[in-house]
């Protein structure tokens, strides 16, 4: 792969970003603080951290926002869900990151908790968009107006025209989201997320760089202006391929479901896993997606591995920032 790599050695690299999720136990925290640390070292344009259903993580995940604030110079992404939830009570939730520190948002509608009516108790806010229009409008009510330091003044502040504008990006679905009836109301349902003031979307689970493409064409030609980032998950254990077909409704390649079935050794399949991947990012990236979202399931070393086939690895991020003023 180093023909396509060497052509992204240039001054505009693509954007790198990473999704992971709370740690469920004391000694996954320590696991996962070592993990931040690898993938900071890739200087990713931010991290992104999930929320449980319901708000069943809340905690563990703003625990995790804080420790990119504090470690890394990553910007830390915070998940939001909105089912189930009143007003007040996602407007204070909002508040409390904010509070934080954490600026940048992924605003999805999210599902009920587990066992729960699907229909029933949905909350006052239905859709991602609303969730959008809350975080921007909680956003300005907590900051109305810029402040910047009066020079040689160090005690004093001058009001600037500039407000605090929030990061939010929302979900995109390039086999379709599981409740639309139609593809074009995934496409609706996109151009209204931007409307309401998202200003990034993310796709869920594909395998095919034609589904991405088809669902960044359809996008455009609706009106959707947004970056639309290709989210790519790097699959080395058959188990997790299985569940994720579960999940989605969407069939996995055949390349990767026979290939784990007939290659028993764990560092065959994990080779199968990162090479599907390296190959399908490197695929978005040659037809114009302006970065990658990675899936990592709390682990560095397939992801890191993706990057450093693609040319995205730690070592070239280190050459460009040294080569940068």
């Amino acid at each position: 792969m180093s023909g396509p790599a060497s052509q992204r050695d240039g001054a505009v690299r693509p954007s790198v970003s990473f999704e992971l999720f709370p740690p469920r136990t004391d000694a996954a925290a320590i696991a996962l603080g070592r993990t931040i640390d690898r993938l900071a070292e890739v200087d990713p344009a931010f991290i992104s951290v999930t929320y449980g259903a319901g708000g069943s993580t809340r905690d563990r995940s703003l625990t995790v926002l804080k420790y990119l604030l504090e470690h890394t110079d990553v910007e830390p992404m915070a998940h939001l869900t909105c089912v189930g939830s009143s007003y007040g009570e996602a407007n204070a939730l909002v508040r409390q990151f904010l509070d934080a520190g954490i600026t940048s948002f992924l605003a999805l509608r999210g599902d009920p908790p587990e066992g729960a009516d699907p229909d029933a108790g949905i909350g006052d806010i239905e859709t991602a968009a609303e969730l959008v229009q809350l975080i921007h409008r909680v956003n300005e009510e907590r900051e109305p107006f810029g402040q910047a330091q009066v020079p040689g003044a160090p005690d004093a502040r001058r009001i600037t025209s500039d407000r605090r504008t929030a990061r939010v990006a929302v979900a995109a679905f390039p086999n379709g989201h599981p409740r639309s009836r139609t593809p074009q109301q995934d496409i609706d349902t996109l151009l209204a997320k931007e409307a309401a003031g998202s200003n990034l979307a993310i796709t869920q689970l594909f395998w095919d760089a034609a589904d991405y493409f088809d669902l960044v064409d359809r996008a455009r030609a609706a009106g959707v202006t947004m970056p639309i980032l290709p989210g790519i998950m790097p699959v080395t254990v058959p188990a997790r391929l299985a569940r994720l077909t579960e999940l989605t409704g969407v069939e996995p390649p055949l390349e990767l479901a026979m290939g784990f079935e007939l290659e028993p050794s764990r560092h065959a399949q994990i080779e199968l896993g990162v090479e599907f991947a390296a190959r399908l990012v490197e695929q978005v990236l040659d037809g114009g997606a302006p970065g990658v979202h990675l899936y990592t399931f709390n682990h560095h070393e397939a992801v890191l591995a993706v990057l450093e086939r693609v040319g995205l690895g730690i070592a070239q991020s280190t050459e460009r920032n040294h080569q940068e003023p």
